[in-house]
């Protein structure tokens, strides 16, 4: 698939471009990929970068993280033995189709590592009732 612009005239009279061009010749046929999974990038500096992908219901096993000459790819499988509980479900919203996200580095970027972390599971607020704790010790005491 072709860019709608054409830099044919531009790699004509430029020398040492050819990957900048690549790349914007290629980011049409990008755009156009599903966007599976979610992600976000963060900047946490001049020089350093944070990628997240929301990859629920996939395990550590499951991810394969891969950096090669300028580019950072995120695969994700599921497991065969993940599909024969298929039956129990009423309901299946998380998804668990098979995913590949493809990052374009800089020269000068480097992959340092990568984690699989849970998000802190949600504290538990009970529920009163309508009574406030004060109103509920006047009661009792009138009661006594």
């Amino acid at each position: 698939m072709r860019s709608a612009f054409d830099f044919a005239p531009f790699r004509r009279s430029t020398v040492g471009f050819d990957r900048l061009f690549d790349m914007l010749e290629n980011s049409s046929a990008s755009q156009s990929q599903e966007n599976y999974p979610p992600f976000d990038l963060i900047k946490l500096g001049d020089n350093e970068y944070r990628i997240e992908l929301a990859v629920a219901g996939f395990k550590p096993g499951e991810i394969d993280i891969t950096a090669q000459q300028n580019v950072l790819i995120v695969s994700g499988k599921k497991s065969e033995e993940s599909d024969d509980r298929g039956s129990d479900y009423i309901y299946r919203g998380i998804a668990t189709r098979s995913f590949e996200r493809r990052f374009a580095l800089a020269d000068h970027i480097q992959v340092r590592g990568a984690d699989l972390k849970e998000e802190m599971k949600p504290r538990r607020i009970e529920i009163g009732g309508s009574e406030t704790p004060a109103s509920r010790q006047t009661l009792e005491a009138e009661k006594a």
